[in-house]
């Protein structure tokens, strides 16, 4: 699911692309993707984009006559920028949205339709988009603590929760707790002041550089390849590859559609974090250190 930096580059790019453009219309490539009905997908023909907004992860358009298109692209939906004139037939198109100079294309990459598109009116109407999570840009380190330890969460499941803080998901909390050097099971109720002050840190320097560092390699570009895995992250992805700091191969614990990647000699102490479906399986069996688990592996 693109996250804080993915979103903030669709943002600035569809704001560079489209501000001030009239969207002449929008095709459907599925039926599923519209969730409203009034007012009607038709009625954003001919209006003007006045900008763009983040809410979550959402991305909003402003438009004239006080209307509002708000996406949510979920775990598959992507944006592209092509020719005008693009086919809403193509391979996972869902929308396509015509402007004078080319058409934004909406695709999702699953058989699962979660992505989806609302039409409102006003500002009010954008008040159910709000899920409560603070935007960690806007808070300073009290605040954040509050927030953080308001519930006993693990910290990968509180940096997570959109009703806690704002953008931050699966990928970027992996690196997130690495550079804060922490359990992504520990408890957010469990950290003293230091592990805290890291934590918050580290919030915001992994999210400011990746946004950087992705607008440098975007350039005047749009970013139609967005992806959840770079080969310069610390942790996430890099199952089984070695640490970039103590060379100790990347752990994982996988839960549902999720998974937490991290390094066992850097976040948690030498401790081997019991996977779920594997720790019910091997019960007593599972191995409770990184030695352990090598040599398991080599016996295998």
């Amino acid at each position: 699911m693109p996250e804080y930096p993915d979103v903030t580059l669709y943002l600035e790019r569809l704001a560079s692309f489209t501000t001030g453009a009239v969207l002449e219309g929008v095709r459907l490539g599925s039926p599923f993707l519209v969730r409203t009905t009034d007012p009607p997908l038709s009625a954003v023909q001919g209006q003007t984009v006045l900008g763009f907004r983040r809410m979550g992860k959402r991305i909003v358009f402003s438009l004239t006559d006080d209307l509002f298109l708000v996406i949510h692209l979920m775990i598959a939906g992507r944006l592209r920028w092509k020719k005008k004139g693009a086919s809403e037939r193509g391979r996972n198109v869902v929308a396509v949205f015509d402007f004078p100079d080319g058409s934004l294309v909406f695709t999702e990459a699953s058989k699962k339709k979660r992505a989806s598109l609302h039409v409102v009116r006003g500002e009010d109407a954008l008040a159910p988009f709000e899920r409560g999570g603070l935007e960690v840009f806007e808070i300073d380190e009290a605040t954040f603590a509050e927030r953080l330890t308001s519930r006993r969460h693990t910290l990968k499941r509180a940096l997570t929760d959109p009703t806690l803080f704002s953008g931050i998901g699966n990928a970027y909390s992996d690196e997130i707790l690495f550079r804060a050097q922490l359990s992504p099971v520990k408890m957010t109720t469990s950290l003293d002041q230091a592990q805290i002050s890291r934590l918050f840190t580290a919030v915001g320097d992994v999210l400011t550089e990746w946004t950087v560092r992705l607008r440098a390699e975007l350039g005047e570009g749009f970013p139609d390849l967005v992806t959840a895995f770079h080969d310069d992250m610390a942790v996430h992805g890099r199952f089984r590859k070695p640490c970039r700091v103590c060379e100790s191969p990347i752990q994982r614990i996988v839960s549902a559609s999720s998974e937490s990647n991290y390094c066992v000699t850097c976040q948690t102490g030498g401790k081997l974090l019991a996977d779920r479906a594997l720790s019910r399986l091997l019960k007593s069996d599972w191995p409770k250190t990184l030695t352990e688990l090598e040599e398991r592996l080599g016996k295998s």
